[in-house]
């Protein structure tokens, strides 16, 4: 057993270094990017890739799938047990734009192929034969057939969320308020699961109020929304770009050197 278990390390090794450290790459970029582009005030921010910083606003009633909290973005995922580690077989999250207030004015900020960065999480591990009615229903209503399997392990449920009046940071690309009547008519990206009830109404009339809609770019794909700072955000993409740079470069060696020396002494011909 420990005879396979190190080329199979040297393998994962090889094959996971080499996007580790090219990824390291487009974290620097991003790192960049937050530090060269000051933050703006939404009454009078440019057109083109903004950073803005302010209190989410829901735009229609929205409600979390496992606490049923009133949020203005979520993020679920959940996990069953492989061994010793767990493994992700489901993630979700709200396409549902939401508002951002600052002391001038206010944006329509649109999820949809942001990189989320959420601190605050729950998390709840369970026998699969003996769900919460809340996981349970949602495996039913989301993996009707593959659910039932997970169901005979451990499974874990993660929720995120974006709460209203919390504060976020946003790195995205602004387009003009006048885009944003065509862009509500996108079903896809939309897709609006909101009631038809006063809150809603009252909710969506703020659309006359926004100043401009905040969406990922056409020709600037970087696309960011942070409960952490810009300042936290910067180092916590300047870690793990460091850890790339090396780790990645480090684990490739490995791996190759391995593999050279299994060869090399002539393993390969028995």
């Amino acid at each position: 057993m420990a005879g396979l278990a190190l080329p199979f390390v040297a393998t994962v090794a090889l094959a996971s270094g080499l996007p580790w450290f090219l990824r390291s790459f487009a974290e620097l970029r991003t790192q960049r990017l937050i530090r060269d582009t000051p933050t703006a005030r939404i009454r009078s921010m440019p057109m083109g890739l903004v950073e803005l910083s302010g209190q989410a606003i829901p735009r229609s009633e929205l409600a979390a799938p496992f606490s049923g909290r009133p949020c203005a973005y979520w993020e679920v995922d959940v996990a069953t047990r492989q061994k010793n580690s767990w493994r992700v077989v489901h993630r979700e999250a709200s396409g549902h734009p939401f508002y951002l207030r600052d002391e001038t004015g206010l944006a329509l900020v649109y999820p949809v192929g942001a990189a989320v960065r959420l601190t605050h999480q729950v998390e709840e591990e369970c026998a699969g034969v003996s769900l919460p009615d809340v996981y349970a229903d949602y495996l039913r209503q989301q993996h009707p057939v593959a659910g039932a399997l997970w169901r005979m392990g451990s499974l874990r449920f993660r929720e995120r969320l974006l709460e209203p009046e919390q504060r976020v940071y946003v790195l995205g690309t602004a387009t003009p308020r006048a885009q944003s009547v065509a862009v509500s008519a996108d079903e896809e990206e939309m897709a609006m699961t909101g009631t038809d009830g006063w809150r809603t109404r009252r909710l969506q009339s703020l659309d006359h109020d926004v100043q401009a809609v905040v969406r990922r770019g056409e020709n600037e794909r970087t696309y960011v929304i942070s409960q952490t700072s810009e300042r936290d955000l910067t180092l916590q993409l300047g870690f793990r770009a460091a850890g790339g740079l090396v780790g990645g470069p480090a684990l490739v060696l490995f791996g190759l050197g391995y593999w050279l020396l299994f060869l090399g002494a002539g393993h390969w011909s028995r």
